[in-house]
Formats: C-alpha cells, sequence, structure tokens
C-alpha cells in the first residue's frame, strides 16, 4: 500500500512541475561592486529568477530559464562573474521534494496529528486558519483572531492580536510581525506561527505579554502561497486577474513592490508577466492593504516591525529604494545586530551567519515599494525585512529541508524577543 501511494504521489509530482523542463539553477559569487552593477544587468537582460540575492562575498542563487542558459553562461564568463552549476534539472529537483514534502503530509495524517500544526513540515493554508480559529477559541482572553478581508480569490487574511490587557494600555507598545508576503517563501509563515505558540500556548517569559501587545499575520498573500502549493512553486505574487489587460494571462502583483512609498520608481517593473510587478496603483493589493491598515491603526505604538521572507540569513533596514540611511540608522543597526547575535548564537553550523544592513546596500539593489520602507516612512521606528535561513543542497532555499522548521523557528523567535525588547526600551524612554 505504501509504494502504491508513493508512486500516486510521484504521479502527481511530476505533471505539477513541467514548466519548469529545462531549467537551471546556478550559484553566482559576486567580488566587487562593479560585477554586482554587471550582474544586475545580466538579471534584466536574462529574466533571471533570483532566489537568493548574491552579496559581495556570499553566493547568490539563481534560476535560468533554457532557452537563455546559453548565452547566459557566456557573458558570465566574458565579465568574469563566479559560477557554478547548482542543478542541472530543476524540475527533478523540485519534483523529488514533492515527494518529500507529500509523503510527510501523508505520515501526519496518519498519525491524527489534527489541528496542531506541524513543524517537520510545511503548513499549508487551511491548517493555518484552522490553527488560528481553535487559538482565539482556547484562549479568549489573550487572543482575539481577526478576519481583516478577503483576498481576491475569496480566502481570509486573517491575523492574531495577542494581549493581556485586551489591547487597552496605550502605553503598552507593539510588534507587527508578518510572513508570506512571497507566496514561494515557505519557511515565512511558521515563524510567525511559532511566535503565536510561544505567546498565547507555551508563554515562559511574562513580560513579553506585561510589556507588550502582538499583532501576528502568518500569511499575507493567501492565494498565491496556496498556488504555491498546488500549481507553480515558485510563484511570488498575488493572483489577482484585474490590474491590466493582461492580468488573466499573467496574473499577480508583487506585494513587496506595491506599497505607497517611492512605488513602482526603481526595481520593478510596469509588466504584469514580471515576477516584480507593481500593479496598477499603490496599494491596488487587498494584501498590501490590509498590512497598511494594521500599521495606520496603530502607528502610534508600533514599536517594532519585522516581515519574514527567505532566504538568505539577513536583517535589513531602510531605505531600499535609494540606499541612504535613515535618521534612525544607528538604533535600527544595533537592534538588527542584537537580533543577528542572538540567532547566530543558537544557529546550525551549516546556516550562513546574518548580515545587518541597510537592504539596497547589502543586496546591491535597489527596490520601491516595499513594506518595510514603508512602515518606516510613515513612523515605525524600527522596520526590518528579515530574509530567514536557508542552505542551497537542492532547492534548500524555499523548500529548506522540513526537520529544519523547528530549528528556524526556535532560533528566530528568540531573536524576535531580543528585538522586542530592544524596541521597548527605546519606546519607553521616547516617551519619558
Amino acid at each position: 500500500m505504501k509504494l502504491i501511494v508513493l508512486l500516486a504521489l510521484f504521479a502527481l509530482a511530476t505533471a505539477k512541475h513541467e514548466m519548469y523542463t529545462g531549467w537551471k539553477s546556478y550559484f553566482v559569487k559576486l567580488v566587487d561592486e562593479i560585477q554586482s552593477k554587471l550582474f544586475a544587468s545580466l538579471a534584466d537582460k536574462y529574466e533571471l529568477d533570483i532566489l537568493s540575492h548574491p552579496i559581495i562575498g556570499r553566493e547568490g542563487l539563481l534560476l535560468v530559464k533554457p532557452e537563455y542558459n546559453d548565452n547566459f553562461i557566456q557573458d558570465l564568463i566574458s565579465i568574469g562573474i563566479t559560477f557554478r552549476i547548482h542543478s542541472e534539472d530543476v524540475k527533478s529537483e523540485l519534483d523529488y521534494d514533492d515527494l518529500m514534502i507529500e509523503q510527510q503530509h501523508t505520515d501526519l495524517k496518519a498519525r491524527n496529528v489534527g489541528r496542531q500544526l506541524p513543524y517537520d513540515n510545511y503548513q499549508e493554508i487551511e491548517a493555518i486558519d484552522d490553527y488560528l480559529d481553535s487559538i482565539g477559541r482556547q484562549y479568549p482572553d489573550v487572543a482575539t483572531v481577526v478576519n481583516a478581508a478577503e483576498s481576491f480569490e475569496g480566502r481570509p487574511i486573517k491575523y492574531v492580536k495577542i494581549s493581556n490587557t485586551n489591547f487597552e494600555d496605550e502605553s503598552k507598545p507593539v510588534i507587527f510581525i508578518d510572513g508570506g508576503i512571497h507566496a514561494r517563501e515557505w519557511i515565512a509563515p511558521p515563524t510567525v506561527t511559532w511566535a503565536i505558540h510561544k505567546l498565547v500556548e507555551d508563554l515562559t517569559e511574562s513580560d513579553l505579554l506585561d510589556n507588550f501587545d502582538w499583532i501576528l499575520l502568518p500569511v499575507v498573500n493567501p492565494d498565491g502561497y496556496k498556488f504555491t502549493f498546488n500549481g507553480n512553486r515558485f510563484w511570488r505574487k498575488t493572483r489577482s486577474t484585474d490590474q491590466n489587460p493582461l492580468s488573466t494571462v499573467c496574473p499577480g502583483v508583487d506585494v513587496n513592490r506595491n506599497f505607497d512609498f517611492y512605488w513602482n520608481s526603481v526595481g520593478t517593473s510596469n509588466s504584469p508577466c514580471s515576477d516584480i510587478y507593481a500593479g496598477s496603483r499603490a496599494f491596488s493589493e487587498v494584501e498590501t492593504r490590509v498590512v497598511r491598515d494594521i500599521l495606520h491603526e496603530h502607528l502610534h505604538r508600533i514599536a517594532l516591525y519585522i516581515t519574514m521572507h527567505s532566504f538568505g540569513s539577513m536583517i535589513l533596514y531602510p531605505w531600499g529604494h535609494d540606499g541612504s540611511l535613515s535618521s534612525n540608522a544607528l538604533g535600527l543597526h544595533t537592534v538588527g545586530v542584537a537580533i543577528a547575535t542572538t540567532i547566530d548564537q543558537l544557529s546550525l553550523p551549516n546556516f550562513a551567519k546574518y548580515v545587518v544592513g541597510n537592504s539596497a546596500l547589502v543586496l546591491n539593489y535597489l527596490a520601491s515599494g516595499g513594506a518595510e520602507d514603508y512602515a518606516h516612512s510613515i513612523g515605525v521606528p524600527l522596520a526590518y525585512t528579515m530574509e530567514l535561513p536557508g542552505f542551497t543542497n537542492t532547492m534548500q532555499g524555499f523548500n529548506l529541508d522540513p526537520r529544519y522548521i523547528q530549528q528556524v523557528c526556535n532560533e528566530t523567535w528568540e531573536g524576535i524577543v531580543v528585538g522586542a525588547r530592544r524596541a521597548g526600551d527605546l519606546f519607553k524612554n521616547k516617551r519619558l
């Protein structure tokens, strides 16, 4: 019977990833800013799908379409950029990863795990929604589930407000964390659901509720997230089809290019078929508006905003649209380093150490309309994009081996705790 199940799963997986037939993936390493600029031009020229941005001294990982592969390699050689093959057959890698993940799902169901979220496998949107609802029912004194809106395809966009004072104590700073802005970044939502678990079901440090209120939004982009499980594994955007005449053929908008801060000015695209399509206007997407509305509703109290992404082990702060530093750059860097140091002390040897810095300067890549920049621009003092760990066996960035999910959640949570306490100190000092 088990063999039959495995064969059935394999048949489903191999059909699912046909679109990646012939694609290859490469490691790329840059040595200076000149190479960074040249690489950026190649990324546009060959429509590269960059899974992890190469930064000076650290390899990045990217996907190349079959029709561009030979010319792309020739250009790398002529420019002198170091590269090595990661996978000769991206489709086969995805087929294998899917088989392992689906078998894990089957085993979990057989063990009757029920509504408890798994941390030894990736969490599907239905399981996350059920978990949030169960938290609200079981712990009504501290957890309030908010159905903020419906996505384009009609899925609920849910978040949890966690407080032991019913969000009525105006002296308490608010910590806001979201995940799942980019659909394919599967490790991000579990770090947010784990934070919910630690604050509600397994609270061991009472000051985290006595001194703070929390807003935790595990999946900003539920339509895209669902599509990565059932359709295109590397889908990044929303699934809206009302932005452009081409949107029925090329649906979706990059949520992290859709915020109204230097919207669509750099590092974006006007083409609906691009992974970095900024939309027809700022805040065109309901998903973006949900994050915006949370920020504005609690702006006077939000001390720390972290948006979880993957991958690359980076803590990035504004400004991403031009690489300049904000007036709070020292505070941003100091708290970012504290978070990174805490995580690095708990991390596994095969995870890269965290890099902390201005997003544009670290990545050598400008991008406008991002969540972190928008939050900071309206007054959130500490706003970060956290690129979670990933290492590059098989597709081990977005498909990080499920056995490492719990480790990433544990270490990330400890970093969040340190960041919250540092942010709380700054918030209180500001009010004195």
